[in-house]
């Protein structure tokens, strides 16, 4: 059995930050409707900008979408028609255009509710391998779905995922989410309705996310075949094309608080933060002289997943490019955490229970709340390990004991927490505590296991839990993010922490919100301690952190900092995941994010446009 680490393919940074945890390593053996009416759009917010540089009619947002379908139903299709669904073959993926509901969608005839299973998902269906750097495609299972079935309620055009979680399927390989879709009619399908709806494929143990979509046509007791494809992803390690018809069976009934899910689901669309294209930040502010090509510079345009800004309650995103097309389902793709987890769950988790319990946490022992460690852990605090300075490594070199070390692929691969408890503790001592950053994503693993015993000995429940009801929900975040890979590859397991968190680009720009504008205060309540909270951001320079041991970044509570000195001094902080994930705070209130999978890690220009729109020498 031969261990094998994602991050040694990882040859070239273009800033390399160290991102993320080498996540992605795997040791595996040889071959092994309902009646709800949607509500009427909300009011959405002018555009305020103290600089004035507002056009006097500034462009409108993307139309809500859960607008009334006005449309008569009389499309051009060429691509997935009603016999190619009945009786058609899938010898290729397709443009994506086919999957995405057409301007002159009519309302649907029919609702579905119930539950849509399908059969042959193990042995249909084509696939293209494109970057298999690990020798996968050698088990055919990588090749192929999951078992899957879902439930669905709909609500006008509104096709509505009754579990929206991670699925775990108890596949080898693969897991699974699901989103919620549209439904609609067209003429020319001879009195069915049509549905679509995004999916994802997620590796098991994993954070790897490969986006797909599937469509059929249903009317009141039967489905069309199912066409799925799947066609992008982020990943770098692991990239290809699955594409298959696959025959689907419909069971209605009426599902169990539909009503509820259907409100909970307008709820969350009320509350998405209004959007734009990329290309309005200069049309809204004209004075600023925003070039807005020059934000994604430094990205190889064909593994960016997408990316976008907030500024003003305005989230300005790019298209979800894909090897067909464009993604109908951009601001709800399912992007992966990998180690921007160590903020959004680790570090957040630090200052919330601060804010709870009390704000000198960072000083417990870990000894006291990990019982699997040895007296050689004797001095080491919780606030050492979530700025990865335990004074535990093999080797100091910059992320050597991360890309290279025997301890963190055998940690990444573990599913069970014991064995993941026990490589993180391995690391010999051979330092101080709080003296030298080495980046340690076990490390990151010792804390959050450290707060979640912690809260228990509090009374509290689950560590993660407790970020998703104190802040996640408040914050409306999408259902699909509610949840983080956990120990033993099953939902009653322990977050890893370390990684395994899931976002839409929408769930990003208000946890960057939350942060650099809101002060970690949520409807009028101070959330995260605030003191913490200065310490993280970078308020208070007397606990700046640690300076990395490459590249002149600063790490202190589970977040990366990094300085600039032009227009004048200021310090963008930022959360960073393996690939090429960035997510970049600044003083202005501009949370900036980019997810792409080909190992570039370049902001810069990003973060000089963004400077533009209003003063960050605060």
């Amino acid at each position: 059995m031969k261990l094998r680490n994602p991050l040694f393919a990882l040859v070239t940074f273009s800033l390399s930050v160290g991102l993320a945890c080498s996540a992605i390593t795997r040791v595996r053996p040889s071959p092994d409707g309902t009646g709800v009416e949607a509500p009427s759009a909300p009011n959405l917010p002018n555009i305020l900008d103290p600089t004035e540089s507002l056009p006097s009619q500034p462009s409108a947002p993307i139309a809500t979408p859960f607008d009334p379908l006005t449309g008569n139903g009389e499309t051009t299709r060429s691509l997935l028609v009603y016999d190619d669904l009945f009786t058609g073959v899938a010898s290729a993926p397709v443009d994506e255009s086919a999957f995405a509901m057409p301007e002159n969608a009519a309302p649907p005839l029919h609702a579905f509710q119930g539950k849509l299973d399908l059969t042959g998902e193990s042995v249909e269906g084509g696939f293209l391998p494109l970057r298999d750097d690990f020798g996968y495609n050698a088990d055919a299972k990588w090749q192929h779905l999951p078992e899957i079935s879902f439930e669905f309620i709909q609500s006008g055009s509104h096709l509505i995922p009754v579990e929206q979680g991670l699925v775990y399927t108890g596949h080898e390989h693969w897991n699974y989410m699901v989103a919620p879709g549209r439904a609609w009619q067209e003429t020319g399908d001879q009195g069915f309705s049509r549905a679509s709806f995004p999916f994802a494929l997620i590796e098991r143990n994993q954070n790897c996310v490969h986006n797909g979509l599937m469509t059929f046509l249903f009317n009141d007791t039967s489905v069309s075949n199912v066409r799925f494809q799947v066609t992008q992803e982020t990943c770098m390690y692991y990239k290809f094309d699955m594409w298959g018809q696959l025959k689907g069976s419909y069971a209605p009934y009426q599902v169990k608080d539909a009503s509820a899910l259907a409100e909970a689901h307008f709820d969350w669309l009320a509350h998405r933060m209004p959007v734009k294209p990329i290309s309005a930040l200069a049309e809204d502010y004209p004075r600023a002289r925003i070039n807005v090509a020059a934000i994604p510079s430094g990205i190889t345009p064909d593994d960016a997943t997408v990316y976008g800004l907030s500024f003003n309650g305005m989230h300005y995103i790019s298209q979800c490019n894909t090897r067909h097309g464009v993604y109908p389902y951009c601001v709800e793709i399912r992007l992966p955490s990998y180690s921007t987890a160590k903020s959004a769950l680790a570090g957040i988790a630090y200052m919330r229970l601060g804010q709870l319990y009390d704000p000198n946490i960072g000083s417990l022992p870990v000894r006291d709340y990990i019982p699997q460690a040895g007296s050689d852990w004797d001095g080491v605090t919780l606030n050492h390990a979530l700025d990865m300075s335990t004074g535990h490594y093999a080797r100091p070199g910059y992320m050597f004991d991360e890309y290279y070390g025997l301890v963190s692929s055998q940690f990444i691969v573990a599913e069970s927490h014991g064995e993941k408890i026990a490589h993180a503790l391995s690391f010999p001592r051979a330092g101080v505590p709080g003296q030298l950053w080495v980046y340690h994503s076990t490390d990151t693993y010792i804390a959050t296991q450290t707060m979640f015993e912690y809260l228990r000995k509090q009374g509290g429940g689950d560590l993660f839990d407790m970020l998703t009801n104190d802040i996640f929900i408040p914050l409306h975040f999408s259902r699909g993010s509610l949840v983080s890979l956990r120990t033993e590859n099953s939902p009653t397991g322990r977050p890893f922490g370390s990684h395994g968190m899931f976002y839409t680009p929408d769930d990003i720009v208000k946890l960057g919100s939350f942060l650099i504008s809101e002060a970690g205060v949520l409807n009028g309540g101070q959330i995260l301690h605030p003191s913490l909270l200065a310490d993280t951001m970078q308020k208070n320079p007397s606990d700046r952190g640690l300076p990395t041991t490459q590249y002149d970044h600063m790490y202190n509570n589970s977040f990366w900092a990094k300085d600039y000195f032009l227009p004048c001094n200021f310090t963008a902080v930022f959360m960073s995941g393996y690939g090429g994930i960035s997510v970049v705070m600044l003083p202005n209130g501009v949370t900036y994010y980019m997810f792409s999978d080909n190992g570039e890690f370049i902001f810069d220009s990003a973060v000089n446009e963004a400077a533009k729109l209003e003063e960050v020498c605060k």
